[in-house]
């Protein structure tokens, strides 16, 4: 085996400084909020041609087969129904999320983005296609695709960028730094933002969830869907807790979540996230943002230089 090259500057040990959470300065949210509340919703374009990215239906034989129609149908009941009861509870609750969207769902199903941008949804990109970024032979240009079609439906570049699956090569903070975004979801290390050094300019880094996620509770632990509201609950209370501590761990926390149409938008589970927004909605130290938001308020604490 071949020893690793430790001292590589693209590794993650040398892009993001280790700092312990009891060694940083206190933040403070606007308005004396405790906890801002990061809520993401990914749409994706599954292309019939390929395996698809998540199975619910495994074949007869336990052979992977192709088409998965089975599969595919799956996530499509997403995009053509799911989709809209997501839109419609975040409407009706004046909540704006970031949306994580492949930029080929922009041409695959306009419908949806459009009616994203609508509503004042922040787009982040996620890859062109839902393929996981070291299988593309040509990275910068996948990146530059996709913000070219996020562009052509927005009229601006996003912010932000969430690899298929959080899916990155070595080079990804190099390229997506030098296309011009501020922040990646894909380095979930912390409980507030942190800076990425890059070859030209540093990212942010915002705490996107494995654990607040739809597609690891739900479709791979197989939790009963309750535990969602539950789990997310509970670590919006001990995050709001520390925050408001005198200890090392006091102040301001970030909290993501994250959601996918196919899985939350169905007709038994919708409600779950209705009585999650309805909950935090009901608190008076949460801060509703997105990734943007994030940005710009970690950039006027200072601590991100």
């Amino acid at each position: 085996m071949t020893e690793p090259d430790f001292s590589d500057p693209r590794r993650p040990e040398h892009r993001l400084a280790y700092r312990a959470a009891i060694d940083r300065p206190r933040l403070a949210l606007p308005g004396g909020k405790r906890v801002a509340l990061w809520p993401v919703v990914n749409v994706e374009h599954w292309l019939i041609d390929n395996p698809m990215p998540r199975q619910v239906l495994v074949a007869p034989t336990g052979a992977a087969l192709l088409p998965d129609l089975a599969n595919w149908g799956w996530h499509e009941y997403g995009m053509r129904v799911g989709f809209w009861r997501v839109l419609a509870a975040f409407e009706a609750r004046g909540i704006r999320p970031t949306l994580s969207i492949n930029g080929s769902v922009c041409e695959a199903y306009p419908r949806v983005a459009e009616a994203a941008h609508a509503a004042g949804w922040e787009f982040m990109g996620h890859g062109f296609h839902q393929v996981p970024t070291q299988r593309i032979a040509d990275e910068p240009a996948m990146i530059a695709r996709t913000l070219d079609a996020i562009r052509a439906v927005t009229g601006s570049n996003p912010r932000g960028w969430l690899g298929p699956g959080l899916t990155e090569t070595l080079d990804s903070p190099d390229h997506l730094a030098a296309a011009g975004l501020d922040y990646v979801g894909d380095w979930v290390v912390d409980d507030r933002p942190c800076r990425i050094v890059t070859a030209t300019r540093p990212l942010i880094t915002l705490p996107y969830s494995v654990e607040l996620n739809d597609i690891p509770l739900l479709a791979i632990q197989h939790h009963r869907a309750d535990e969602f509201v539950d789990r997310a609950l509970a670590q919006l209370e001990r995050l709001a807790a520390e925050a408001a501590g005198d200890g090392p761990l006091g102040g301001a926390k970030v909290m993501g979540f994250a959601i996918h149409p196919y899985i939350t938008g169905v007709p038994h589970r919708i409600g779950l996230l209705e009585r999650l927004l309805d909950a935090c909605l009901a608190r008076d130290d949460v801060w509703f943002a997105q990734g943007g938001d994030l940005v710009d308020w970690y950039r006027g604490t200072g601590d991100a230089s």
